[in-house]
């Protein structure tokens, strides 16, 4: 009975730290990306991030609006890479920028290797 109680902590703790490295990534990333791409990022401060997400709902169609559209406050013509195929995490980040309160959302391809659009 102990063992299964031992057991069952163990993979929970586990889980957890993997959640967490992920969160981690993604922060590091979407602040990267903000740093190459926004058009003044030393104007940012205070950022915030909210949990790390994931969905199937955003289409093709979608993220190329999205890589078109862009955001203010952001350069124009912004790189990607391929487009993703399967589900994408998402993460959302709260910014004070000229006195302003700003969120962008960042989507990320399946191995959190590279932001893939943001709004």
């Amino acid at each position: 009975m102990f063992s299964r109680a031992y057991i069952i902590i163990g993979v929970l703790a586990l889980l957890l730290f993997a959640s967490c490295g992920q969160q981690h990534k993604a922060e590091n990333l979407a602040k990267e990306f903000v740093a190459e791409n926004m058009e003044n990022p030393s104007a940012i401060s205070h950022q915030d991030f909210a949990d790390l997400g994931t969905t199937r709902h955003i289409s093709d169609s979608l993220i190329t609006l999205m890589r078109q559209r862009g955001a203010s406050g952001f350069k124009k013509g912004i790189t990607y890479g391929k487009m993703p195929s399967g589900d994408l995490y998402f993460l959302r980040m709260s910014y004070i920028s000229n006195g302003d309160t700003l969120q962008n959302t960042f989507y990320f391809d399946s191995e959190l290797s590279e932001v893939v659009a943001f709004k």
